[in-house]
């Protein structure tokens, strides 16, 4: 926030010194905090790609061999046999997805590398995220522009309200569509006052194209120009306002955006006329539906604009649009000025002062655009798919072994071992011992 970094320069600047020395003020550009996002990367995938390949070798190598002493292990039993167990087994453990390393007199069963294979996959995909991320961090760019209705945005670096580009891109990548904005309708919730659909209507002309068309522009329905792509992310209302001088010309004439406050859509503003003699400013706010509340003074009840009043001081002196300083569009600094005025207007309604006049015309709707070309998007998104899917795998695979034994008296002797103390081995023993025994 440029304004705000400005004002605690002039607040506090010694201390404001300190703060971006050490890029307090820039934080995800800074070298340290670059070299943690790097650091990070490097750690990760000196953790994972290891693990991987060791996890690749034990996937392709045999079970290991039938412990001597199987009374110790897990779910321990045994039974008198007719020497048939073991094709019998067999067919049941391949039947079960077990790998299976048959040996003279005993079989060793293992199953449930899903869970080791989802735990690697669920890090594998944070690296695909880290990836997307950087590249669009380093190829992509993000902007915004507010745009009234019946008003047409043309995508230049001039037309945004704000822009940033990565790294390795400057706005030759910008996309030089139009879009104008003919008609914009919201939907409110008379109980809950809560948004229940926003609809822009627009006419679009693409890059290189003659013919434009029409298409509507929703919260989750984004226009897209190649790998761009533009949001409907916000709205408010702007106050066309006429302000004329001591003479009667019109020194200001035209919709000014005011920005929303709350739910109700209370906007504030200010109108701000540097060719009135002296400058005239007007600290402003909008309200869609007027009521007075004896706490607060002025409000809006409802988001649309049902009853609206522009309420305004009026100050008088210098704006400070010449000191080379940026300014905020909504904000005064009235510091320096002097208040000549204090009142309210309704549409069609004009306030008469000694310097001039305002006369409240009417109002329009504005939507803000925000303009995404975000390259990585893809990578962050499969790589947030397969996280999802490895840590399912991870939390609910169970790794477990299975060893039989016929001794040579005819004993068969079968015990498991469960890994990571997974549950469900004793159940799945009974089970295949049960099915041994239908077959003797």
């Amino acid at each position: 926030n440029p304004m705000a970094v400005r004002q605690y320069f002039i607040d506090s600047p010694e201390l404001a010194r300190w703060i971006e020395r050490f890029s307090g003020f820039a934080v995800y550009s800074s070298p340290w905090f670059s070299a943690i996002y790097i650091l990070l990367f490097i750690s990760l995938i000196g953790c994972v790609l290891p693990r991987t390949f060791e996890h690749f070798k034990a996937m392709r190598a045999l079970p290991p061999l039938t412990p001597r002493n199987l009374s110790r292990m897990e779910s321990f039993q045994e039974f008198t046999g007719t020497g048939e167990e073991l094709k019998a087994a067999q067919a049941w453990f391949k039947k079960a997805r077990f790998r299976v390393r048959v040996e003279e007199n005993s079989i060793s069963a293992e199953k449930g590398y899903l869970r080791e294979t989802g735990n690697l996959l669920f890090h594998l995909s944070l690296i695909l995220i880290l990836i997307g991320v950087s590249v669009g961090s380093l190829f992509g760019m993000r902007g915004e522009a507010i745009v009234n209705k019946g008003e047409r945005f043309i995508g230049v670096p001039t037309s945004y309200d704000t822009l940033s580009f990565g790294k390795l891109v400057n706005e030759d990548s910008l996309q030089p569509f139009i879009i104008e904005v003919i008609d914009f309708q919201a939907k409110y919730d008379p109980v809950t006052n809560a948004p229940q659909d926003y609809t822009a209507t627009v006419r679009v002309t693409n890059p290189g194209e003659k013919n434009s068309t029409i298409k509507t522009l929703k919260v989750n329905s984004p226009l897209t120009f190649g790998n761009t792509r533009v949001y409907l992310q916000a709205n408010g209302y702007s106050p066309i306002v006429t302000v004329r001088d001591s003479t009667g010309q019109v020194a200001l004439q035209g919709p000014v955006p005011f920005l929303p406050q709350d739910g109700n859509l209370r906007s504030i503003g200010s109108i701000k006329v540097p060719d009135a003699n002296p400058q005239i400013g007007f600290v402003s706010s909008f309200l869609p539906t007027y009521a007075r509340s004896s706490q607060e003074g002025g409000i809006s009840v409802f988001p649309e604009a049902l009853d609206p009043k522009l309420l305004f001081s009026i100050w008088e002196g210098d704006l400070g649009l010449d000191s080379g300083i940026p300014q905020s569009v909504y904000r005064i600094d009235t510091s320096k000025m002097k208040r000549i005025g204090l009142d309210s207007l309704k549409p069609g309604e004009t306030f008469s002062y000694p310097q001039g006049s305002i006369t409240f015309e009417t109002f329009v709707p504005w939507i803000n655009l925000q303009v995404v070309d975000d390259p990585g998007k893809g990578y962050a998104l499969y790589g947030a798919i397969a996280a999802i899917l490895g840590l399912l795998a991870s939390l609910f695979g169970r790794r477990r072994r299975i060893w039989i034994r016929i001794t040579s008296s005819g004993v068969v002797e079968v015990a498991g071992l469960a890994k990571n103390g997974a549950p469900g081995l004793e159940a799945e023993i009974e089970r295949f011992v049960t099915h041994l025994r239908k077959k003797m």
